[in-house]
């Protein structure tokens, strides 16, 4: 058993929404990686980064990634971070991996100053998504095979555009 589609990209991107709708399309269920990090945890996203830490969400979150790509044959969203862990990389090949691209401007303006984003709670948040953005792109792009900008798409034109791009 294994994805039909996985999906990742940063915070804003809309991994989430695109998600939904591509599993909706293709008649198949949806599941998001941090849906079952906080499960596993027993608390939200934010509140495992202030009392445990990034470190311990990263090994959440890479347990919840395997765990999906083992065991769900729909459409699986990963939380933004999850491509920083190289055995998470690892495990992507094989699959079909799109990647959901969003621009600085649009991904701040999309993500606000959002406290449910704990790595994007800060002084500057314009600087800290451009940041995050430059240390990641080259992560999806490794383990991507499908790749939409989605800055000017609404979701569904998302979704079109995965579907006619996967073939």
């Amino acid at each position: 058993m294994s994805p039909r589609f996985v999906v990742l990209g940063p915070p804003g991107a809309g991994k989430t929404t695109v998600g939904r709708l591509l599993a909706e399309r293709l008649g198949v269920t949806f599941r998001d990686t941090d849906d079952d990090v906080v499960a596993a945890a027993g608390k939200p996203i934010s509140d495992i980064f202030t009392t445990d830490g990034e470190p311990a969400f990263r090994a959440l979150e890479e347990r919840a990634v395997a765990a999906g790509l083992a065991d769900h044959d729909g459409v699986l969203a990963l939380g933004g971070g999850a491509v920083l862990s190289a055995a998470t990389r690892e495990r992507l090949a094989g699959h079909t991996v799109v990647f959901l691209g969003v621009g600085t401007a649009e991904g701040v303006r999309r993500t606000g100053l959002s406290t449910a984003r704990p790595l994007l709670a800060g002084v500057n948040p314009r600087s800290t998504f451009k940041a995050l953005l430059d240390a990641r792109l080259p992560l999806y792009r490794e383990v991507a095979t499908i790749e939409v900008l989605t800055d000017d798409l609404a979701p569904e034109r998302v979704v079109d555009a995965v579907l006619d791009r996967s073939g």
